[in-house]
């Protein structure tokens, strides 16, 4: 027994999804919650598990394919349904009197792009003669197969009819152009006009076009297209088209919401953080041996926590619909990690309630799960305020883009060593910038700079944060 399986609503309200790759082939025996496909959302790549116990008959897209949810992407052969054999089947006629196996489907060797294509032409696969390694049918085949069927089912009237002594129609002023429909598919596969195919064959007073015809005049225009390409230099080294899609056209969305719907204002400030580098430094030594990597994110956040409880503004988010600024009395904060998919947010929650080497280890995981795309969806929501570490990269100051609905975003420069007064003196300090950007309806400019003197404050004197 079959069991055709569509691709599940694998996040909340996802609607497509685009299948990475195939953890499977066809024939392979596969258990139930054993994951067959990696599937891309709009937020993570997740795996995709076999509901039942069986093998894999048919997979029914390919890789790099968009799928809708609800679309059957693999078909499963169950596991304990009774098959006849071969020597049984053979002795039981089918209607037509003949002696065919009915899994003779399931012993063809196609790739899921030939089974697709079949389905598209109404063609039967067991039916078409493969002509690749091992007898493998291949997507030509499928349409070789097509055009023999649709040519032997004109009319025969039609055929006579055609009259091999006209005029060969050789230039693209043809306004009408007769051709079976297998072949005007064919046409359109391969980007051809039909009008322009030459011909020296009519039907019924009209040009008629073969597939060889079309195959011919494709290969001619690809021949002529070649050389153009060696003459100037080929399209591809010039220019490059990458799909716009799951994760990264969500992140392109949700910019783009948060830009045209929040009024952006940011607020540039350097921040002397000499001591932090040095106290950082002592400190990482002692969380190196408990397994823990100690960065700057902790204490930055750890600042940012205790300038958000002075001004709970920064905190907020706007209820438009209700017209109502919602203060959050809770500290989840985001991190923003550049992923081979773009940037990705994973969230901290409750920050002012950890110490430094929890932040330093659960930060640590969710930036390594976000970057090799295992991050779960809830890990990456409820943030109510996000950092942003574009030095890590190299730059000082930048304009970061709000985490909408959140009300504002921290970015963090690399730090420098630059010249400072001290005391009256000019020494070397350990600079970093900062580019707080705010929800202009919600926040004022003084308050966004008074928000930045307090996580400087902490940040220049760390040992306060220990308080």
């Amino acid at each position: 027994m079959t069991y055709e399986f569509e691709l599940p609503d694998v996040g909340e309200g996802v609607a497509e999804g685009e299948i990475v790759s195939w953890l499977v082939e066809v024939g392979d025996a596969v258990t139930e919650d054993q994951p067959v496909a990696e599937v891309e959302t709009d937020k993570a790549v997740v795996d995709v598990p076999s509901p039942v116990d069986g093998s894999v008959a048919e997979i029914r897209a390919d890789a790099g394919e968009m799928v809708p949810v609800g679309d059957v992407i693999i078909v499963f052969e169950e596991e304990g349904e009774e098959t006849a054999t071969d020597e049984e089947k053979s002795d039981v006629p089918d209607s037509t009197g003949e002696s065919e196996t009915e899994s003779e489907s399931e012993r063809v060797f196609a790739p899921p792009s030939a089974r697709r294509l079949a389905r598209e032409l109404d063609v039967s696969i067991e039916a078409v003669e493969g002509t690749g390694p091992s007898g493998r049918i291949t997507t030509a085949d499928v349409r070789a197969h097509a055009e023999t069927d649709e040519s032997s089912s004109e009319p025969t009237q039609a055929i006579e009819s055609v009259d091999t002594d006209s005029v060969p129609e050789t230039s693209a002023s043809r306004e009408t152009t007769l051709a079976a429909p297998a072949t005007r598919k064919l046409a359109a596969e391969e980007g051809i006009d039909l009008n322009a195919v030459p011909t020296d064959q009519t039907q019924e007073g009209e040009a008629f076009v073969t597939p060889t015809q079309v195959r011919q005049y494709a290969q001619s225009q690809q021949a002529a297209q070649a050389a153009d390409v060696a003459a100037i230099g080929a399209p591809s080294e010039r220019e490059e088209r990458i799909p716009y899609r799951g994760v990264r056209r969500t992140i392109g969305k949700q910019m783009e919401a948060s830009k045209f719907t929040a009024p952006h204002v940011t607020h540039h400030d350097e921040v002397d953080v000499t001591q932090l580098v040095e106290r950082r430094s002592t400190l990482a030594e002692a969380a190196d041996e408990q397994g823990v990597s100690l960065t700057y994110m902790p204490f930055v956040m750890k600042a940012v926590v205790e300038g958000l409880k002075e001004f709970p503004a920064l905190n907020a988010t706007l209820d438009e619909d209700a017209e109502e600024i919602i203060l959050k009395h809770y500290y989840n904060i985001g991190v923003a990690v550049a992923t081979d998919a773009g940037l990705m947010v994973p969230v901290v929650d409750g920050v002012d309630r950890k110490g430094m080497l929890q932040l330093s280890s659960e930060m640590n995981e969710l930036i390594e799960k976000a970057r090799d795309r295992s991050i779960a969806r809830e890990e990456m929501q409820g943030g109510t305020f996000t950092i942003t570490n574009f030095g890590a990269v190299g730059g000082e100051h930048a304009t970061p883009i709000i985490n909408h609905p959140e009300s504002a975003i921290l970015g963090l420069g690399e730090i420098k060593e630059k010249p400072r007064v001290v005391d009256g003196e000019v020494v070397v300090r350990s600079v970093m910038g900062l580019s707080l950007s705010i929800d202009h309806r919600t926040i004022d400019g003084a308050t966004a700079a008074q928000f930045a003197n307090t996580v400087k404050r902490y940040l220049e004197t760390p040992e306060l944060l220990l308080l």
